[in-house]
């Protein structure tokens, strides 16, 4: 058999850890999916659209590290880019691999399908490199291997998406077989006199202080250093707050962690440790006007040390050369013991009453009722909006993972991202947590996990409205049309799949649904919650009103 540059692509995919890749065929990338299939170390999957093809592989590498999606020229891989913008965002290595017009067009001014009706057909590419790290086209088969490789390392490297786009006829062409993976998988070199310099700085500065205080930020899983940040608390023996983005970035059961730091509406006595400190240590944090609520609620100042993924920066003075992980392993070396902030703090607790089984149901309720579901094993996906907040709540086990997409806030990413989450890590138990105004963008790939029978258990919120929008900004525009999402499910399953859509109305009826759903193991199981449209959490009306005043600011006058 030839060695094609397809098949170059499909061994590096598995090299770096793939075993499925996501896929829409498109004609411009037929013959690249019969390559990629031609390795059996790594699965085809099928998604309903580009965009949920996008989502489903920023899921997949949320639990695998890295993801692939494979689309069509223009009609696929322009609407895929706005989830490789939220990858971007989320610091997500996708490879977003787009099939393109024949080598052989070039320069003839054809005017193809599936493009703007220009004759340049470089504009997709040019598109591509505002929301990836990396960007080629290959329409030769000598440089493909040079350009895979590339753009694998550098999204590997950079915890970004990267882009490829293959001429049709390129993808079965001869060439030369990969060699061992190392080089793409390879840390860059550390400067050690500069580490050794941000770590001194960084003790010294402990030193003086008397109450320090660390703030885990969302970068952490992308900079790959969570356990390092684990060790330095254990070494400081301080109090541990984390960002609202961070959630299950730090174990909730460690003696120093005392919630969540998210300005007014932090865990109780969480913005008093933060802002009364004289050592704040950020570490890979993310300040937008989501996370700074309304930018009300921003570290600064001389007391703050500000550890990001590329560089330290302590007493007025910026480090880099080194990885956030190297930094942290050394500094947790050296740091001195510093307890007295957790011994002031008090520890997070999550405790709600039950209601009446026949009352009607609420979101304290549901909240209530998904804690008590959480097992190491779970990874609870938390789609924009009152999820957020209902996430914020729950005490999490060692172990349990919460997904959020907090830069980007893509309505309905979560419903296509925790498809590829559970494709990706098929041995833990799957729950969703999205509204009724979320669903309706990204609900057919639900069908998609019937189809490969997924057991993801989806809690939709039937409150008729974008809820959080209303918090915001109110107006006609946020509310919608209501469906019959449970009964979606028959839809779905088509007389031959095993989901099951439930309804719930009353504590006793959402208990027995959840009940089901576990039973159910051959499938997804969507309960659809109905609740009051103004019964959502108090910090979403609160954060709402800061974020809106932000949004409102008025031009200074001249």
């Amino acid at each position: 058999m030839t060695y094609t540059v397809g098949m170059y692509l499909a061994d590096r995919l598995v090299q770096i850890g793939l075993k499925h890749h996501f896929a829409v065929a498109g004609d411009y990338n037929l013959v690249l999916l019969d390559q990629l299939l031609l390795n059996k170390g790594m699965e085809q999957i099928y998604c309903c659209n580009e965009l949920n093809c996008g989502f489903s592989a920023e899921g997949y590498a949320r639990s695998n590290g890295a993801a692939a999606a494979v689309v069509t020229f223009s009609v696929g891989a322009i609407s895929a880019m706005n989830a490789i913008g939220g990858a971007y965002a989320e610091n997500l290595p996708v490879i977003l691999i787009s099939g393109a017009p024949n080598s052989n067009d070039h320069g003839t001014g054809h005017v193809l399908h599936h493009t703007t009706g220009k004759t340049d057909y470089g504009y997709q590419l040019e598109m591509a490199r505002q929301v990836t790290c990396a960007a080629e086209s290959i329409t030769d088969a000598h440089s493909a291997p040079a350009k895979i490789d590339h753009v694998i390392r550098t999204a590997l490297r950079e915890r970004k998406p990267a882009y490829l786009e293959i001429a049709c006829n390129i993808s079965s062409e001869p060439c030369v077989q990969p060699g061992p993976v190392s080089s793409l998988l390879a840390e860059p070199e550390i400067d050690h006199k500069s580490l050794k310099a941000a770590v001194d700085a960084t003790v010294a500065f402990l030193e003086k202080s008397t109450k320090p205080v660390m703030l885990v930020g969302s970068k952490l899983r992308a900079a790959n250093a969570l356990a390092e940040t684990e060790a330095l608390a254990d070494k400081l023996q301080c109090a541990v707050t984390i960002m609202a983005a961070a959630k299950g970035f730090f174990p909730e059961d460690h003696a120093g962690f005392r919630g969540l730091y998210w300005g007014e509406v932090s865990t109780p006595g969480a913005q008093e440790l933060v802002e009364s400190t004289d050592a704040l240590l950020c570490i890979a944090p993310v300040f937008n006007d989501y996370s700074t609520v309304g930018w009300s609620a921003w570290p600064k100042g001389p007391n703050v040390i500000l550890a990001e993924p590329d560089r330290v920066t302590v007493d007025g003075r910026a480090y880099d050369g080194f990885t956030l992980r190297a930094f942290l392993h050394a500094l947790a070396e050296k740091a001195p013991a510093r307890p007295a902030s957790a011994k002031n703090g008090s520890v997070p607790t999550f405790s709600l009453p039950a209601t009446s089984d026949e009352a009607g149901l609420t979101n304290d309720e549901i909240v209530r009722h998904i804690n008590a579901m959480l097992t190491s094993d779970t990874t609870l996906v938390a789609e924009t909006g009152d999820s957020w907040f209902n996430a914020m709540r729950m005490t999490l086990p060692r172990g349990a993972r919460v997904e959020l997409e907090m830069q980007w806030g893509h309505i309905g990413w979560s419903v296509p991202s925790s498809f590829g989450n559970a494709m990706g890590s098929q041995d833990r138990q799957h729950v969703v947590m999205v509204g009724d105004g979320s669903f309706q963008l990204t609900a057919q790939e639900v069908a998609q996990m019937v189809r490969y029978e997924l057991p993801v258990i989806i809690f939709l919120i039937n409150n008729r409205g974008y809820v959080i929008e209303i918090a915001i900004h109110d107006g006609p525009y946020n509310y919608i049309k209501n469906w019959d999402y449970a009964g979606l499910m028959e839809v779905f399953n088509a007389g031959e799949g095993h989901g099951l859509g439930l309804k719930a109305t009353t504590p006793k009826e959402l208990a027995e649904a959840i009940a089901k759903a576990k039973a159910n193991t051959r499938g997804p199981t969507l309960i659809e919650c109905q609740i009051d449209r103004k019964d959502c959490t108090d910090t979403l009306v609160k954060w709402g009103r800061k974020v809106a005043s932000a949004n409102a600011r008025k031009t200074p006058l001249a």
